[in-house]
């Protein structure tokens, strides 16, 4: 299994930028793909990017899409959440997910098995 912890989240005016960082440990030489999500105060987790590594491909939700950048070394040993232009709407915890194979939708909470315990991010306006 593949350990996660996020890292990188705080307060930041609109406009500003953050990056996010997770760390992922154990059996990441078998990570398929990895994403980000968030969840804001009484919502449902959201998805917000992926990365399937054996290709390179990323693909973004149209919230974030043009604002965020989702990248990673080659070691799947770092995932990276480049956020910028933020805006109030982003406040969420932000949670690092991986599957070691294809399973379910890439951007659905179910297409992972593995999470991290989450980085606050707060935009202030």
């Amino acid at each position: 299994q593949v350990q996660l912890v996020e890292s990188g989240g705080g307060l930041v005016q609109a406009g500003g930028s953050l990056r996010l960082s997770c760390a992922a440990s154990g059996r990441t030489f078998s990570n398929y793909r990895m994403a980000w999500f968030r969840q804001a105060p009484g919502k449902e987790r959201e998805f917000v990017a992926y990365i399937i590594w054996s290709y390179g491909a990323t693909y973004y939700a149209g919230s974030v899409r043009g604002r965020f950048t989702i990248s990673g070394d080659n070691a799947k040993t770092t995932l990276y959440l480049q956020m910028n232009n933020l805006k109030p709407e982003d406040t969420a915890v932000y949670y690092c997910a991986s599957v070691d194979a294809l399973r379910g939708s890439a951007s659905s909470v179910g297409g992972y098995t593995q999470w991290g315990q989450g980085t606050q991010v707060t935009v202030s306006s």
